[in-house]
């Protein structure tokens, strides 16, 4: 009987608080702002270091990059580099080379024929691997520029025809670098451009 006539006591406080005060308490929490994005996790777009390491594929690559670039006689355009990067913040970077390497395998590696590239599929499939790692990488913000820079490098590749692919194979190197910088947590490196001169990452 005495915790009942407690109760009844209690109770429009109670009743009060859940009605009144809390719903004003709820009202006062911060909200997010209107069209706000949820940053990416920082692990999805991230490598593992190690992947960089090997050897055995860093000088395949190399070598790759290296033989192909000797019939590279464009100095003129450039498709690996920091045009990739206007007007995307350095957070987006890594999406930004995950789609690079998209493009660089289906549309170039996979497509040649010619037995004039060692090592191409040794690459092609790496790069793959790397890519289907990033699969959980997610831009945040707005990607008109992103899909702007991209574009235009898809529409170098096509106009310069069989030139093209062969640039693209000689700048692999280039792109290894980038995406290693873009990818892990390393302190950033400098990337040396095929004119010999240097940029920061």
């Amino acid at each position: 009987m005495v915790s009942i006539q407690n109760w009844m006591r209690c109770s429009p406080a109670w009743i009060f608080f859940c009605f009144c005060c809390l719903p004003l308490l709820l009202l006062a929490l911060p909200m997010p702002p209107k069209g706000a994005r949820v940053a990416p996790a920082s692990h999805s777009c991230r490598l593992r270091k190690i992947s960089f390491q090997q050897s055995y594929i860093r000088n395949r690559t190399y070598t790759l990059a290296k033989l192909a670039s000797l019939s590279d006689q464009d100095t003129d355009n450039r498709l690996i580099g920091q045009q990739l990067y206007i007007n995307v913040q350095e957070t987006n970077r890594c999406y930004v080379m995950k789609r690079v390497i998209e493009i660089i395998v289906n549309e170039v590696l996979l497509s040649v024929t010619s037995n004039r590239y060692p090592y191409i599929h040794e690459v092609a499939q790496f790069l793959a691997a790397l890519s289907t790692e990033l699969s959980g990488c997610k831009f945040s913000g707005h990607r008109e520029h992103v899909e702007k820079n991209l574009e235009e490098m898809k529409d170098k590749i096509k106009q310069l025809g069989v030139s093209g692919k062969n640039k693209a194979i000689g700048e692999l190197d280039l792109l290894f670098d980038y995406l290693e910088n873009a990818c892990t947590e390393a302190p950033k490196k400098t990337v040396t451009s095929k004119g010999g001169n240097k940029r920061k990452n």
